[in-house]
């Protein structure tokens, strides 16, 4: 018995922090004692520190593995002669690491903390009932162990094909059968080596909290952020499968019981291309009173699999379908937000999902392809064009046109991140470009030459006086405005686009442009990454 048990210990997870202790309840535990970090002895705490410097190295020579095999290749150690050696050296260091973890199991079992952790989630493997997940969510391990809550195959979704849920796919190029096929030959290299930069350095510098080192560096804050969620807004962590398997970290906070009318509202957060949900966006609208679910992309933190763009809107898909069919919320009940690279799942959600109340994207962007464009070569432009549309084709404002509901865009009037030129030209904002294309999708009449001008020229203020400046050099009049919308709304059929503006003079348009582009546009004098304040997060405008 005490073998099996030292035998679960030695391949157990790490044992972060304790909560509150398993035999403890909520409330009991907000009058007590919060969490506490675990204390490992010393025997585990010098085994484990040791195997987390193996871990870290193996990481570092991973990332640098081309370039060290380079270097060994040119030394000349790709002979029988060096790689026997080299070969015995490799396996000392593993026995002596196997060596170190059996210690390290050792040194959990003596561990009265320890041991009933292991106990605890060993029982809830076998029985994954409420009673055993409340224990269990007493403790910060290594999420790899933690049983997985929800599934896709719980439900039936109509959305998904056989590689996932659809996706907007760009345009293929007609031509015909045999210039096709030449067509292709000649292109293959192009294909190859967009593949390899895709898969290589390209995600990892679209996503850069997907690499490992990133992570190990940022674990402590991460932690200190799970426990603020777990302890502070009572969160509840979740498991969730995606249909490409990949597992989904999420954060859930109810606030329903509150008795508030924002507590009954869910927000889905959809973090940045370097945020997590322990440190990210979710606490804006946790200032707000809401009820929050959160979660890491695939790849970052908790989360598995790799960040492409159809494992983004698969693990979307699953978060949506674990809060309707798990959570008991309704779509209509559902506000979807978005930070930055965010904006991609959740202009796809809104998209896929039309029965969502509304959609807020912050400093968001239209398309990828002009910012990657930015910091690649020149000479390097096709090579650029066909890598982005072909494996990280973020077309946010694409898919964004696809959704009839409300919608507010925040714009970063110091945003460095992006801008195709800099933060002192607003101009080259790309979320100038989402607010005009979808205005012009929805209402073309309204937006033709000298109503895309007169928003350009709103676009264009850096202050709140100068935008004021703007909107009564055209003598707006904003009940006019709504007016003439509610009059169309009630005569004809509200679904986008609309031809409001048709029979209208070119004073007209230029008015209700710039009304509906300060509608759908709220500017946030900051930066790139600086946290959204709970009075900058409001819900759409709605006519």
């Amino acid at each position: 018995m005490a073998g099996w048990i030292w035998f679960r210990c030695l391949f157990g997870p790490n044992l972060q922090r304790i909560h509150r202790p398993p035999d403890q309840n909520r409330s009991e535990a907000r009058a007590g004692r919060r969490g506490w970090t675990y204390q490992p002895k010393s025997l585990e705490k010098h085994t484990g520190s040791i195997l987390g410097w193996a871990s870290a190295l193996w990481s570092l020579s991973y990332y640098s593995s081309p370039l060290l095999l380079c270097y060994l290749y040119r030394k000349g150690y790709f002979c029988s002669s060096k790689l026997i050696p080299v070969s015995h050296y490799v396996g000392t260091v593993l026995v002596c690491l196997l060596g170190i973890a059996c210690l390290r199991g050792l040194g959990r079992w003596r561990n009265a903390e320890y041991l009933q952790f292991i106990s605890i989630l060993e029982e809830t493997r076998k029985n994954h009932n409420h009673s055993n997940k409340k224990k269990l969510a007493c403790y910060d391990f290594d999420f790899s162990h933690w049983p997985a809550d929800f599934s896709w195959r719980e439900v039936s979704s109509p959305k998904l094909s056989q590689g996932g849920v659809s996706l907007l796919k760009p345009e293929p190029r007609h031509r015909g059968s045999a210039d096709s096929i030449l067509g292709s030959v000649r292109t293959l290299p192009c294909h190859v080596v967009s593949y390899l930069i895709a898969h290589s350095f390209g995600r990892r510098m679209l996503y850069p909290g997907s690499v490992g080192l990133l992570q190990k560096a940022m674990r402590p804050m991460l932690q200190q952020g799970q426990a603020r969620l777990i302890e502070e807004f009572e969160g509840q962590r979740n498991k969730l499968v995606a249909c490409d398997g990949n597992e989904i970290d999420t954060m859930f906070v109810n606030r329903r019981r509150d008795g508030g009318e924002r507590g009954k509202t869910l927000v889905i957060c959809c973090e940045g291309n370097a945020g997590f949900y322990e440190v990210g966006c979710m606490n804006t609208p946790l200032d707000g009173g809401y009820s929050v679910l959160g979660w890491n992309h695939p790849g970052f933190a908790g989360s598995t699999g790799v960040p492409f763009p159809q494992n983004e809107a698969n693990a979307m898909d699953v978060v949506i379908q674990f809060a309707v069919h798990k959570l008991g919320f309704q779509l209509m009940d559902i506000i979807v937000y978005a930070w930055s690279i965010g904006g991609f799942t959740a202009s796809w959600a809104a998209m896929s999902y039309p029965e969502i109340r509304a959609l807020v994207l912050d400093a968001s962007f239209d398309d990828l392809l002009p910012l990657a464009l930015k910091v690649m070569p020149d000479s390097w432009r096709p090579l650029v064009t066909h890598t982005v549309r072909q494996y990280m084709n973020l077309n946010n404002a694409e898919q964004l046109c696809k959704y009839q509901g409300p919608v507010l865009l925040i714009r970063r009037t110091k945003d460095e991140i992006i801008t195709t030129t800099g933060p002192e030209d607003i101009m080259s904002n790309r979320g100038n470009d989402l607010l005009l294309k979808l205005l012009q999708f929805r209402y073309p009449k309204v937006m033709t030459e000298e109503g895309v001008r007169a928003v350009r020229q709103w676009l264009g203020a850096t202050s709140q006086l100068e935008e004021a400046s703007v909107y009564s050099h055209y003598e707006v009049d904003d009940d006019w405005c709504t007016s003439v919308l509610q009059s169309y709304q009630t005569d004809r059929e509200t679904f986008f686009p609309w031809s409001v503006g048709e029979d209208m003079t070119a004073e007209g348009r230029r008015q209700l442009a710039l009304f509906l582009a300060r509608k759908y546009m709220r500017n946030f004098d900051s930066t790139h990454c600086t946290p959204l304040p709970i009075s900058e997060f409001q819900p759409p405008w709605r006519l």
